[in-house]
């Protein structure tokens, strides 16, 4: 049975990690997004502390197909089963453990090469709670295959393998929905995890500097005024001397589709109060919610 945003729907505060000096040495990435971490914690002069730090897409590491098989980490995750992140393979989960309870706050940890256990490569991302517990992992369920001539040519799927389930997360204060990237594409995700009462949809992201001006702004705001749910995307920050160059701009979308918060270019934390009485307003003033037609078409929540 599909549902909508509960009551339980309170304010906080979302912090956005526009990391950059992502190379080659992945104990010095780590380190240095353990530091920014750190920094985004601290409010760096905002008016609130961020109940929710979130990560880009690929923190760890470079952004390409050949780079996933070096960088890969087993995680080892099974949903439901006990997981203790002092003893995760993956040294990536140990940190972002560590900090997320070093400073009491949800962590989203962008994502990272993972590695299963029957040697399948999956680009994953990572959700901790302040007590540094990994409560969820969301795996990339779209692969970028992309081919525009003259623009970019790239195909995820040369190395990894699409997920095959959609998750979301409870915060307490919150109903989070995941996507990584090229998910955001995929209405049907969107719309899935909004019936199923998620307020926010959260998407590491690493768009490139041919689609990102084209839609980076405007599939979050299309998913946002869609579904009336807050939206958001985390971009690593531009490095033209890397062989993947991300757009930046990192995000926060309202239910009505106005931009709270924008990065620019280079690596910064943006900061965005999530107000749970604009989605309330949103959907009662305009009540798609409740005025859809599922005896003419289907519910693909269901």
């Amino acid at each position: 049975m599909s549902q909508l945003s509960s009551n339980s729907f309170k304010a906080f505060t979302l912090a956005l990690i526009q990391l950059g000096s992502v190379g080659s040495n992945k104990s010095e990435n780590l380190r240095h997004a353990r530091e920014m971490i750190l920094k985004a914690a601290q409010g760096q002069g905002y008016s609130k502390k961020p109940d929710i730090i979130v990560l880009p897409e690929c923190f760890n590491s470079p952004y390409g197909h050949t780079h996933f098989p070096v960088y890969a980490e087993k995680i080892g995750y099974i949903p439901g089963k006990s997981y203790d992140t002092t003893q995760s393979p993956s040294e990536s989960v140990q940190m972002l453990s560590s900090v997320a309870k070093e400073i009491q706050t949800w962590l989203i940890g962008g994502s990272i090469p993972e590695r299963d256990t029957d040697d399948k490569l999956y680009n994953t991302c990572t959700v901790y709670n302040p007590d540094g517990d990994l409560v969820v992992i969301h795996r990339k369920v779209h692969l970028f295959d992309i081919d525009i001539p003259g623009k970019i040519k790239f195909k995820e799927s040369e190395t990894l393998t699409g997920g095959n389930t959609l998750n979301s997360f409870s915060t307490g204060f919150a109903k989070i929905g995941l996507g990584i990237c090229y998910d955001i594409r995929f209405p049907e995700m969107a719309m899935i995890a909004a019936r199923q009462g998620c307020d926010m949809l959260i998407y590491p992201g690493a768009f490139n500097l041919t689609t990102g001006p084209l839609h980076w702004e405007l599939l979050q705001r299309s998913r946002a005024v869609d579904n009336q749910v807050f939206v958001s995307m985390c971009s690593p920050a531009r490095d033209l001397t890397a062989g993947y160059h991300a757009w930046g701009h990192s995000m926060v979308v309202d239910p009505m589709g106005r931009v709270l918060s924008e990065a620019g270019e280079g690596e910064e934390v943006i900061y965005a109060d999530i107000d749970p009485n604009v989605l309330r307003d949103t959907r009662a003033g305009i009540p798609v919610t409740v005025q859809r037609r599922f005896d003419v078409y289907t519910d693909v929540a269901n």
